[in-house]
């Protein structure tokens, strides 16, 4: 397309928008304003984990990894800071950091350059905090179930802290900045040192008379102080500061301290929030809120209709592709496309099938040459002929082996039979009546007529008495 033409379906230049109309970004230029927007929205933080891959650079400048169970971060530490506590930065050594959030431009790489260094360890405050811990939630005031819910709405509110501390700057800012017509009842007190737990006690005990006293409805009490050591926290670990948040008859939110910081106060509270400045931001995002949904309001009532509009232009294209598909010429021309499609195959498919019959043809000539007839007659008569010789050999041979074995049976026979006996002089005598062979003299009675057989004829005789068997016998 030409440069500065426009497409006839690109309604007001929406779909290829001229250059004046969009800023296209080099990643140089990318990368330095996140650096700057981290550096301007985040300021000076402090951040706690474990140290690990720490190397130290001959050029002085210590680079490593702060890590914990969900995520980790790259930090340095240059060789000109003045940085106390350098012996701590060892892998495997937990450590809470300061330091500012900024981007290793060339890599794109955001890490957190040391400012400051406190080792974590437990001492006697730490095993202090725990033990007081362990009580108070054995008693059940650090139950989900007790914590009251906060007003969405406050409209007059309690706040306790130092009055010369940063922390009451930041939540009247915040206030100012996000819920200007929040009224705050100032209950000033110590925070830090001797008699600040029993101050803080006290302040919270003077809010919830006032709030009774007065008549004038109090939402919530703010109980806030910055960042600091344990030692500057302890007024905050105190038992009496803690039962006197769970005595009080109007919600408390704690805020004390920066986000890695936490106190017995912190448990108790009906709401914990990690800095002074969040703290006041948890009490006014009702009304923020809001406010904020109130001014986007137009901002999201235009994003809808340029949504509907997208959609309806979505819409229309899809009609005047519809009718281009289903346009009859279009269908003419696919029509004629898949006829010339056909004539193809057809012409393909009968010169494949004449090619195919072509083949067989002179395969079946070959084949018929090879089986001629006459030729395969002769092959059969030479075959049946020498079938029948070799018939006529087995036979004959069958027949030679037939005559050799019954000869020798007969002359076996001849052998075993009773002519040989009689023809040595040997005689059989039978029972003339019945043929039986008389084997023994007492086999015989007086009168009984025997047949004697010899080689050549037989003789017959009669049994004489007693005389002749004792003869025979």
């Amino acid at each position: 397309m030409p440069r500065g033409a426009t497409s006839q379906w690109d309604f007001g230049g929406e779909l290829f928008p001229k250059e004046a109309m969009r800023r296209v970004f080099s990643v140089t230029e990318l990368t330095g304003d996140i650096r700057h927007l981290l550096e301007r929205n985040f300021g000076q933080l402090w951040v706690s984990g474990e140290i690990t891959n720490c190397r130290a650079q001959s050029s002085g400048h210590v680079y490593f990894t702060l890590k914990d169970a969900g995520a980790q971060m790259g930090c340095v530490l240059f060789r000109t800071d003045p940085v106390i506590g350098r012996e701590a930065l060892q892998d495997g050594q937990k450590v809470t950091l300061k330091g500012e959030l900024t981007v290793y431009e060339p890599r794109g790489q955001y890490q957190l350059h040391v400012l400051a260094i406190e080792a974590q360890g437990a001492g006697a405050l730490q095993i202090a905090f725990e033990k007081l811990k362990q009580k108070l939630a054995a008693e059940g005031l650090f139950a989900p179930e007790r914590k009251r819910p906060l007003p969405r709405f406050p409209q007059r509110i309690g706040l306790i802290t130092s009055p010369t501390g940063a922390a009451l700057r930041d939540v009247l800012h915040a206030v100012q900045r996000r819920h200007p017509a929040l009224r705050i009842i100032f209950a000033p007190s110590a925070v830090q040192g001797p008699g600040a737990a029993s101050e803080i006690k006290g302040a919270i005990a003077l809010l919830n008379r006032y709030a009774e006293e007065s008549g004038r409805k109090l939402d919530a009490i703010l109980l806030t102080r910055g960042g600091g050591s344990l030692e500057d926290l302890w007024a905050f670990n105190e038992e009496a500061v803690a039962r006197a948040i769970v005595q009080s008859t109007l919600p408390v939110v704690s805020a004390v301290g920066h986000e890695i910081d936490f106190t017995i106060s912190d448990f108790a509270a009906d709401l914990r929030a990690a800095t002074p400045t969040a703290g006041a931001e948890i009490l006014t995002e009702g009304v923020f809120a809001a406010a904020r949904w109130l001014d986007e309001i137009p901002g999201r009532m235009g994003e809808a209709v340029r949504r509907r509009a997208a959609s309806e232009q979505r819409h229309l294209d899809q009609l005047v592709q519809r009718l281009r598909t289903l346009h009859p010429r279009r269908q003419i021309n696919s029509r004629r496309q898949n006829l010339d499609d056909l004539e193809i195959q057809l012409t393909r498919s009968l010169r494949r099938a004449l090619k195919q019959r072509h083949e067989a043809a002179g395969n079946l000539v070959l084949r018929l040459g090879r089986l001629r007839p006459s030729r395969l007659l002769v092959l059969r008569r030479e075959q049946l002929t020498e079938h029948a010789d070799r018939l006529r050999e087995q036979t004959k041979h069958r027949l030679r082996s037939l005559r050799q074995h019954a000869d020798g049976l007969a002359a076996r026979l001849r052998l075993l039979g009773p002519e040989q006996v009689l023809a040595r002089g040997y005689s059989i005598t039978m029972d003339a009546a019945d043929g039986k062979i008389i084997r023994a003299a007492r086999e015989t009675k007086p009168g009984q007529m025997l047949k004697t057989r010899l080689k050549s004829g037989e003789v017959r005789s009669v049994v004489q008495g007693e005389e002749g068997n004792k003869k025979r016998k």
